[in-house]
């Protein structure tokens, strides 16, 4: 399998992270880059660079308003007098369409949905090139490869078409499904991560060429906390093509691959061509955000059964953060997806 990465993603360096009033270094550290290519390597990836495809797949999902924003943010933020080294914001919107205020502090409440996106020097940089990682990846199913592995990091799937949040800053999921989708092929995005991925939710909750379906923690006491729940099905030509699948905390392996085969039966019964698979690694039982309980040899068998689809594969890195056991079971994934 090949794996996509470029070393501008090492940039975003984030420092500032609040949780329960606390403030608390970041979970998404550059070192799970280090983690997560051991893992890849260990399963027999062979890494290749991405290629800049330019703008034009990121505006397809993001709207020009939110990448001009979080690409001239931080210089306009150093601007403010006193100002901290990173964009974070201190007020937000009532609605989505409230005012859009010219001023950067204002633009940062609109544009960033939560504190756990704080937007440094690099950030634009190696967000840039995590959105190519899973371009190319796309591009290489395209031309004929069975399956891929995009390291992506900072990862993407809380990512809304103009707004940031929960680690995220451009939906590299959502991008590539829908680089895959210009290219005629059926896409679905079958999201793994222990988080529900709102974002991928949000920017195709209207639509019907793109399934959706995400497992993943109960939401009424985790994060997004605000989407997630079965009932959201999708709105318009879009309902029925979004599937929430949320679980008890501290669920196990058995109880979550029968949970998983009611994803890929959605995911069958869609007629996909191509599936886009973002790959959580959070879901571990010894992961620092604690919601769901999978072992290592548990993601062998994820993997697996994502590969009894018989589907071109894309697998883009979500979360999963720092623990001896990461780069292991990303080995596990791959492996397991492989093998079978």
């Amino acid at each position: 399998m090949k794996a996509i990465f470029d070393a501008r993603q090492w940039q975003h360096d984030p420092k500032h992270f609040m949780a329960n009033g606390v403030i608390k270094p970041s979970p998404e550290q550059p070192e799970r880059i280090a983690r997560l290519t051991d893992g890849a390597k260990a399963a027999g990836c062979d890494f290749v660079l991405p290629d800049d495809a330019g703008l034009g797949p990121i505006a397809a999902i993001h709207s020009p308003e939110y990448v001009t924003f979080l690409r001239n943010i931080h210089t306009r933020w150093q601007h403010i007098d006193g100002a901290g080294e990173e964009v974070i914001p201190n007020i937000h919107p009532a609605n989505r369409s409230d005012n859009y205020p010219k001023s950067a502090v204002g633009q940062a409440g609109y544009h960033q949905a939560d504190t756990a996106c704080p937007i440094g020097a690099g950030t634009w940089e190696a967000a840039y090139w995590s959105a190519q990682t899973a371009v190319t990846g796309a591009d290489l199913l395209v031309d004929g490869e069975r399956s891929a592995y995009a390291l992506c990091r900072p990862p993407g799937h809380h990512a809304f078409g103009d707004l940031a949040g929960g680690f995220c800053f451009l939906n590299n999921a959502g991008i590539a499904a829908e680089r895959l989708r210009a290219y005629g092929l059926r896409a679905a995005i079958l999201d793994v991560d222990v988080h529900h991925g709102n974002g991928t939710q949000g920017i195709f909750y209207d639509r019907d060429d793109v399934l959706t379906v995400s497992i993943h923690a109960d939401p009424a006491r985790f994060y997004p906390f605000f989407w997630g729940h079965a009932d959201e099905r999708g709105t318009g030509r879009g309902m029925g093509y979004n599937l929430n699948l949320p679980l008890p905390r501290g669920t196990d392996d058995d109880a979550y691959l029968q949970t998983l085969d009611i994803a890929l039966e959605r995911v069958a019964n869609f007629g996909a061509d191509v599936v886009v698979v973002a790959l959580g690694l959070d879901a571990y039982e010894g992961d620092p955000f604690q919601g769901l309980a999978i072992t290592t040899p548990g993601f062998g068998r994820i993997g697996a059964a994502i590969s009894g689809l018989g589907l071109p594969t894309l697998f883009v890195q979500e979360g999963g953060y720092l623990c001896a056991e990461l780069g292991q079971n990303l080995t596990s994934v791959l492996t397991g997806f492989e093998g079978a």
